[in-house]
């Protein structure tokens, strides 16, 4: 049956699609009828159906992207949408008062969360946009966060990243307007558990913000700063991305969209 978003035999890269936010749209774009090409370090078993394809790929170094777009172009002829969803979280304080260094950032972890989150959007926005020039038609979606905008206690690199990926969505939205590619910016809130959160996270930012590791995760529970009362699903997420990439939203471009319940800073 085709989709109702006109998905049909798209050839679309998600990047970090095998688990969390990543896995989820990469399982709507498969219902939707897409090709959908995963980008990740890891494969998933979750994903088995015909118009799926898995490539080992880090998308922080410029030779492994390049090749893998290469290979994509070649075997599909064309790539209509690229989802960079890959990134990491590594929280962390500014300083810590009792000199210990315990939780506070480091230049390894800055330049780790760089390559990841802001790098490797570069990179594969450029090596998929050289392809989609040549058709003049394609779609790009940038992965933000909500909390971009003003902050997170904690997460200071996480933030600062996908505030950079903001401008550079902008930016690109008018760059590339002429070559008929829509750029977009989706920032998921709070949300349902990924893997992101692991102890070692919560735990990082129980401390930072003063709070027991249980109040931290009980906030996340009732979510009581966000208006519709509750945490975002992975597939809420998803179900916008697909939107965005179809013919439907072909008049949005140079956007950055909350999916937050209401939520928002700055």
């Amino acid at each position: 049956m085709e989709s109702w978003l006109g998905l049909d035999n798209k050839v679309i890269i998600v990047t970090g699609g095998s688990a969390g936010i990543g896995c989820n749209i990469v399982k709507c774009l498969i219902e939707n009828n897409a090709l959908v090409v995963n980008f990740d370090l890891k494969s998933t078993d979750q994903i088995k159906q015909k118009n799926y394809y898995f490539y080992k790929v880090d998308v922080s170094k410029k030779n492994e992207v390049d090749q893998q777009v290469a290979h994509v172009f070649q075997k599909f002829g064309r790539i209509d949408g690229l989802v960079n969803n890959a990134g990491i979280a590594l929280p962390g304080m500014l300083i810590n008062p009792d000199n210990t260094g315990k939780y506070e950032l480091t230049e390894e972890l800055f330049d780790r969360t760089i390559s990841v989150n802001q790098k490797s959007v570069f990179l594969m926005s450029q090596a998929v946009a050289r392809k989609m020039a040549i058709k003049h038609s394609g779609v790009i979606i940038n992965m933000s966060t909500e909390s971009a905008m003003g902050g997170s206690i904690g997460q200071g690199f996480y933030v600062g990243t996908k505030g950079a990926i903001n401008s550079m969505t902008c930016t690109w939205a008018k760059e590339l307007g002429k070559y008929n590619i829509r750029v977009l910016g989706v920032a998921p809130g709070i949300m349902e558990e990924t893997d992101l959160r692991s102890e070692c996270y919560e735990e990082t930012l129980a401390f930072i913000r003063g709070i027991s590791l249980e109040e931290l995760r009980e906030g996340y529970i009732k979510a009581s700063s966000i208006p519709l009362g509750r945490a975002g699903k992975l597939m809420e997420v998803a179900e916008v991305v697909a939107f965005y990439l179809s013919e439907h939203a072909s008049y949005l471009s140079g956007i950055i969209t909350n999916i937050a319940g209401g939520k928002s800073r700055g």
